[in-house]
Parts: C-alpha cells; structure tokens; sequence
C-alpha cells in the first residue's frame, strides 16, 4: 500500500465551509443532499461531505496519535520488538469513528440529507471477528458508543496492517503452492508479499490458532468500516479485495489454492466479494437513532485507499496518474492487464470490468533533489534551465539513478551509459540532469506498458506532488509518453473519491450511469503538451534504455 500519495487533510467544519462556498452564493450546506466520504487512514479517521454538485461542504479529521492518546500508537500504529510486525488497535477505528460523528452532530450537521455514503480503508489490513459478533452488530443499541458496544467482538485486538514485513516465510510458501511468483502474479495481480492479506492470515492461522478458530468472520479495514455502518457483516470489494494475494481478478472470485495455501475454512470466513460500486444495504437503525440518518441512506460498498485515490482524482480509461513525491507513484486505468513481478494489478473500483495498476518507484524527490545540489547549485531555477537547453533525447545518453535500493527494478546505484551503451563514469552536468529526469520518466513508461497499459488517443497525464510545479520536469514527462500533462489536487483523493463513490454507488442503481458521466466536468489543468517529434526520439531510446536496464539489474545483483 502507498500511503504518501493522499495528502494530508485540512479540517473544515461546517461554519468554515460556509465562509468559503462560491456557488452563486449560497450557502452549500442548503443544498437537498448530501454525500459522505470516510477514510480509516494509517494515522487518521477522515470524513468529507460533498452537496449535489460534488462540491465539498464538510470536512474533518481524528488524529489518532494526538485526539486518542491512550492507545499508546505512534504514526497511528505499534511497532513490535522484532521492528518487522506492526499492527494498529481495532479499538481506536471504532473510538474515533465514535469522535467524528459525534462532532459532525455537534456543528449541526444534518445527517438526515445524506443518501449515501461509503469509505475506504488502508490498504491490507485485516480485522478478526469472534464467533458471536454479528449477534452484537445486528442489535447495537443507540445509547452506547461503537467502542463500547462492539469491543469484546475481536479474536485479535490490534490488527496487523500494510506496514507489516514479518510474513517473508508465508509469502514463500504461498508461491511455492501456487506454482511460482509470476503464476500467483498471473492469478491474484501480484506476486506475495509480506503486507498482503493472505499472507497475514497465514500467520495468525500459524501463530495464534486459538485466535483464528474463534474467528467468524475476517474483514478488510474497508469492509470491517462498512460492517459497522450495516449493523452486519460487509462484503469485501474487488478492488480492494485484489491485495490480498487471493482473489482471482479474472474470475473475480477467491481462488482456492490460494485460500488453501494460506490456512483452513478461510473461504466461509472472508464470505462473499462484489463490485466496488455495489449498493449494500441502508444505514443500520443504530446511526438513524444515535445522530439522525435518514434511514434510506445508502451504502454503498467501502474500498482500499488505492483504488479510492484513483476515483478521487477522477482518472478515465487510458488516463495515468502520476504523483511526483519522496516516492514517485503510478495510478493507471488498464483494460487489458499482463500482471508482472513488478507492481500491481487490482480491479478497477468505479468500473469492474476494467483494472487500474500501481507502480512506485522509491528513487523519486530525494534523488532529483541530490542532482539538484550536484548539478545546479542546489538551485530549481537553474536546474530547470539547464533542462530547458539540452535536447530530448539526451544525444543518446541514458542514466539509472537509484541512491537507495529501488523496487521498480530491484536495482541500486548510478550507472551512465554513452550512446553506444558504454558504461561511462561520469556525465557533464548539463547531460547529467537530462539523464536524470529521462530516466525516470522512461522507466515509468516501460513498467507500464509491462502492465498492459496502453497510450490512446485521448490519453491524459495528470501529474501531482511536489515536481509537478515545475513545467520543465512535466514536458520532459508530456514527451516521453507523447500525451498532455495536466496537473489536479489531490489533497485528501480518497476520502473525496468515496464521496464521490457514494453518488455514482447510488446513480447506478436506477441508471447505467458511469462514474465520469456523474462526476461530469473533471477538475484538470491542462500544463503542457508533447512536442512534434518527440515520439520519433523517444521510441528506440525505451527500447535502448530497456537493454541498458538489463545491465543495471546484473550489476546490483552482484554488488
């Protein structure tokens, strides 16, 4: 799970809201209908209303670590003694979803104009359910907080998440019972990893088998959130569903083996899986009596954060989104998936007939920043002078920048290449800082393009993070993929994605509306755009740089 990609939240109340809405003057708290959105965050509890016009009238936040100290959590989460399991208490999610309703009632936010909500959770977490609990969920009495009324519901108090690495052995065997990486890639989207859910079902069903016998039911952070809006047991979504290293994301059902290989009668525990835009059931009559929601309020399936963020930052088939940060990050929307030992593969959560993919790439601020200081006098300005004088295509010659040990490829160190695909030792700086950016960006399209992803004709890039401010760094992207950049907001996408996840979860029960036809206009600026030729300089360098790749790998395999 990429957690860097969703800013963090500004709180807004209602009253703040109201002093900021510019919707021909009005007030957009009068509006006939409301919108939620929540996000169960890695460090905070977020929730965004939006009116019928998907303009955000309401927003706050929970920190976990400062507005409930008494779990003991730092960054929202326990770091164990052996500093590889990290797990957060399911008692906090359910105390500071208690916190934020009861302050939205406070403000006098009229929870009776709401008609749908849904959420998203991090990524690969799981909750474990003990025998007996969906009694209590289904008779919850409004005069008790969730955290009081649901806390002896949990075989597993703190719940590992998507922080976790303590799981290398289960990964392996999961492999080995599939039939190797690429054929569990094949199958579930990605190869096994430690964070992915499966694979921590396989511990706990291995260290704690006391535990995972008194389990009914094992929910995703998602559906567990969702579960509580119900007053009964969620069902997982697909999007979400597809990190866990069990779902079959052609056949969109649990696979077998996999299950198999992970721990026994896990199928009846983890229960059904179903589109992300599903409309499950109303709002239970707990929330209808404790604050006031209209009891048609509907929800609508929870999904991960991930595949949130791609709805919230409103991506449309053969769109890629690009976040320029510490890590550079990949969010494509793909129709045809050819799931690789690099990145991800989920099903696509606002249109499940497609997929979306995940690419990071950990070398990405940090190092355009130590070239900045090497090559330009730690100045940007410069920086992207010398940028904006050098030609595309580098006169041929390529750069693989990795300071730290990257992921996309598995590969560590810098290593120059001439135009005959020497290895040289040094570059001028002015080729330097070229090699650099081009680099990047190419790599990025590679690894795409392994995924299945393919660049249409009315394909956008829609760039953000902190590169994304600089137009020299975007056209050198624009060229590489021969497609218009433009740039978005994305402070808080997947809190604001389940908002809008909610209105088109709803639309699409009574019409075949799509999630762009109910998001209608998107909000994107158009920056650059390709240059003529750039294409004819860039297609043989890829395919150049993809054999110098080759080289880099073996390099860093032997160091």
């Amino acid at each position: 799970m990429i957690d860097g990609i969703v800013a963090a939240p500004q709180c807004r109340t209602a009253e703040q809201t109201e002093e900021s809405a510019h919707s021909d003057h009005q007030d957009p708290m009068d509006s006939a209908a409301y919108y939620l959105g929540f996000d169960f965050s890695t460090q905070q509890l977020k929730v965004i209303a939006v009116n019928e016009q998907l303009l955000v009238v309401y927003e706050d936040n929970v920190h976990f670590d400062k507005d409930l100290p008494e779990f003991g959590t730092q960054g929202g989460v326990h770091v164990h003694g052996d500093k590889l399991t990290v797990t957060s208490p399911v008692l906090m999610w359910l105390k500071a979803l208690d916190c934020i309703l009861d302050r939205m009632k406070s403000s006098g936010f009229n929870f009776s104009k709401v008609r749908a909500l849904s959420g998203t959770g991090q990524q690969h977490g799981s909750v474990y359910w003990k025998t007996g609990s969906r009694e209590i969920l289904n008779h919850m009495v409004a005069e008790l907080p969730l955290h009081i009324a649901l806390q002896t519901c949990f075989s597993i108090s703190d719940s590992p998440i998507w922080m976790d690495s303590s799981t290398s052995a289960e990964c392996h065997h999961l492999e080995q019972c599939i039939g190797g990486a690429q054929v569990l890639a094949d199958v579930t989207g990605s190869r096994a990893y430690e964070r992915f859910t499966g694979n921590q079902i396989a511990k706990i069903y291995k260290q704690k088998p006391q535990e995972y016998w008194q389990c009914e039911r094992i929910s995703l952070v998602s559906s567990f959130a969702a579960s509580l809006f119900i007053g009964d047991y969620a069902p997982i979504d697909y999007s979400d569903g597809s990190g866990m290293n069990l779902l079959d994301i052609h056949e969109k059902t649990w696979n077998e083996m996999c299950l198999n290989a992970c721990a026994p009668d896990l199928k009846d525990r983890l229960g059904c899986v179903v589109p992300s835009s599903s409309v499950l059931e109303n709002v239970s009559s707990y929330f209808v009596q404790r604050y006031g929601f209209n009891p048609h309020c509907s929800v609508v399936a929870f999904t991960g954060d991930n595949p949130a963020s791609l709805a919230g930052m409103r991506l449309e088939e053969g769109d890629i989104a690009v976040s320029l940060g510490t890590s550079d990050t990949l969010f494509l929307w793909i129709k045809e998936p050819t799931p690789a030992l690099e990145g991800h593969i989920f099903i696509n959560p606002v249109q499940s007939e497609d997929y979306m993919a995940l690419l990071c790439f950990k070398n990405g601020s940090l190092m355009r920043e130590k070239i900045q200081d090497d090559c330009s006098s730690a100045s940007w300005e410069e920086f992207s002078n010398i940028l904006r004088s050098t030609s595309p295509g580098n006169n041929g010659h390529i750069g693989f920048y990795f300071d730290v040990m990257e992921i996309t490829p598995q590969a560590v160190g810098i290593h120059r290449f001439n135009a005959e695909n020497q290895k040289v030792s040094q570059f001028p700086k002015d080729v330097e800082i070229r090699a650099l950016v081009e680099g990047q960006f190419m790599a990025k399209r590679i690894y795409a393009e392994r995924l299945g992803y393919k660049i249409l004709p009315q394909t956008k890039i829609l760039a953000t993070g902190g590169a994304s401010c600089n137009q020299d760094i975007l056209q050198v992207l624009s060229d590489i993929f021969n497609a218009p950049v433009h740039t978005i907001a994305t402070a808080n996408s997947a809190c604001l994605g389940c908002a809008y996840r909610a209105a088109h979860g709803l639309a699409s029960q009574s019409s075949s509306s799509s999630f762009v036809d109910v998001l209608k206009t998107p909000q994107h600026k158009l920056v650059v755009t390709p240059r003529p030729e750039a294409d004819k300089v860039y297609q043989p360098l890829l395919k150049r740089y993809a054999e110098c790749e080759r080289a880099v790998i073996q390099a860093s395999t032997v160091m």
